[in-house]
C-alpha cells in the first residue's frame, strides 16, 4: 500500500503568511520557508513581527477566511485517493489551518499548535514533533508503507529524502539549484503521473 504525504501551503493552498502580509501590509511577513531554511529562525521572526504590531489570532483568520485551494487541487486530492492513503504533513498550525483543510475536504494532516493566549495573543507555538516531516515518513516506512512525497520548500527536503520517492511541485529556483536530484513538477497532472506512476 502507498501512502503520499504532501506539503500544504504552496503545493495545496496558497501561503497564508502571504495573505497575512497582504492584508496588513506588512512586507516581512512575506517570508516562508521557500526563503529561509530555519523553521525555528522564521518563525521566531514572525511571532516578534506579531508582538510588534499586536496581531492576534483572529487577525490570522482573516488572512486566512480570503483563501481558497489552488484552481484543480480539490480534483487531485480526490483523484489521488482514489488509489492511495494521502496525508498531509505541514509546518502550519491546527489553530490556523483548518478552514482551508474543510475546503479541501478535511483530509488528515499532521501539523504543529500556535500557543493562543486568553484575548487571542500568539504566545508562541509548540511543535509536534521537530523535523516532523522526516520522522512521519520513516514512521509510516516502517510500517512497511510505500511512502512517496511532494514539496515545495525548504522544509520539505527531508521528507523527500526519506520518501521512497519524493519530487518538486512548482519549487523556486533556489530551491532547485541547491537539490537538483529530484523530479519536478509544475501542474497537478504531472504531478499525479509522477506519484502514481513510479
Amino acid at each position: 500500500m502507498r501512502i503520499i504525504c504532501l506539503d500544504l501551503e504552496g503545493v495545496l493552498i496558497p501561503e497564508i503568511w502571504i495573505s497575512l502580509a497582504d492584508i496588513t501590509g506588512i512586507e516581512k511577513l512575506k517570508l516562508t520557508t521557500r526563503d529561509i531554511e530555519d523553521y525555528d529562525k522564521l518563525m521566531s521572526f514572525r511571532l516578534k513581527i506579531l508582538r510588534e504590531k499586536k496581531l492576534k489570532i483572529n487577525d490570522i483568520l482573516k488572512a486566512v477566511d480570503v483563501l481558497n485551494p489552488f484552481e484543480g487541487a480539490i480534483e487531485f486530492i480526490n483523484n489521488l485517493s482514489n488509489n492511495n492513503q494521502v496525508i498531509i504533513l505541514s509546518d502550519t498550525f491546527y489553530e490556523i489551518s483548518y478552514p482551508l483543510l474543510k475546503k479541501l475536504g478535511n483530509p488528515t494532516i499532521f501539523c504543529h499548535h500556535l500557543l493562543v493566549g486568553n484575548s487571542g495573543e500568539i504566545l508562541g507555538y509548540k511543535l509536534r514533533q521537530k523535523n516532523q516531516k522526516k520522522s512521519s515518513v520513516e514512521a509510516l516506512k516502517s510500517l512497511n508503507f510505500e511512502v512517496f512525497a511532494a514539496g515545495d520548500s525548504f522544509n520539505d527536503v527531508d521528507m523527500l529524502k526519506s520518501a521512497d520517492f519524493g519530487v518538486w511541485f512548482k519549487p523556486p529556483e533556489n530551491l532547485v539549484n541547491k537539490y537538483p536530484n529530484f523530479d519536478r513538477a509544475y501542474n497537478y497532472n504531472d504531478l499525479f503521473n509522477f506519484l502514481t506512476n513510479q
